[in-house]
């Protein structure tokens, strides 16, 4: 299992050290592994130029640092985004790295190998709002078009994982396992849940009477999805 994990922080923390314990148990090897960490792997914030949406991703002022990262996403069977929770949403770096894959919306260029991935959000708070930061990851992956989509929020009750009780850690474990556990028993026999194809058929649907974009418009039409072609 291939997997490509981004963090929305440099902190190895409680959110690291859980998707560690989810790597493990997955049996994840170390050469099947690409991590970056935010913001160092990817600094920048969104200019909000449009390039990537009007032009073309290659047009993206930053895509020297993006382009690593959606190349080791595109080659994974599993999708890692782990974020701890900041003022209950994600990091600010997690939040500028999901605005340079704008163009990678449903509404825009879908990249077909999404639609058979797996995708794990992991989230931790000392307090509360993991629902929160877990939507904000989850929003941009249903809107790539990854197929199955499993999260895992927590609170910790620590600022540190060296601060998380021993009881807690035994329950996070668990947890651990029962999920891993459904995602292996799903690994290599992925399809797009029923929002994931009501939102590519809608958006289909849209491309065919409207042209508001041709660059997108021409994507569509080169994968043959206005026709009877689907990425499923």
């Amino acid at each position: 299992m291939k997997v490509a994990a981004v963090y929305g922080t440099e902190h190895k923390g409680s959110t690291y050290n859980i998707v560690r314990l989810f790597l493990d148990r997955l049996h994840v090897a170390e050469e099947n592994l690409s991590e970056f960490f935010l913001p160092r792997d990817m600094p920048h914030f969104c200019c909000g130029c449009v390039r990537c949406i009007e032009k073309g991703e290659e047009y993206c002022p930053h895509r020297e640092a993006i382009a690593p990262i959606e190349n080791a996403i595109e080659k994974a069977d599993l999708i890692v985004l782990a974020s701890p929770v900041y003022v209950l949403r994600v990091t600010g770096q997690m939040k500028a790295f999901l605005d340079h894959f704008a163009f990678r919306f449903m509404v825009h260029r879908p990249n077909e190998a999404m639609f058979s991935k797996t995708a794990l959000v992991v989230t931790t708070a000392a307090g509360g709002g993991m629902k929160s930061a877990i939507r904000d990851m989850t929003t941009s992956l249903t809107h790539w078009g990854v197929g199955r989509i499993f999260t895992y929020g927590r609170a910790v009750a620590a600022t540190d994982w060296h601060g998380v009780k021993d009881g807690k850690k035994r329950q996070i474990e668990r947890d651990v396992d029962r999920l891993s556990a459904r995602i292996k028993k799903g690994y290599g026999n992925v399809t797009p849940s029923f929002k994931g194809k009501a939102l590519f058929h809608a958006m289909r649907l849209m491309h065919k009477k409207l042209e508001f974009n041709p660059i997108d418009r021409e994507y569509w039409d080169q994968q043959g999805w206005l026709e009877r072609k689907r990425p499923w």
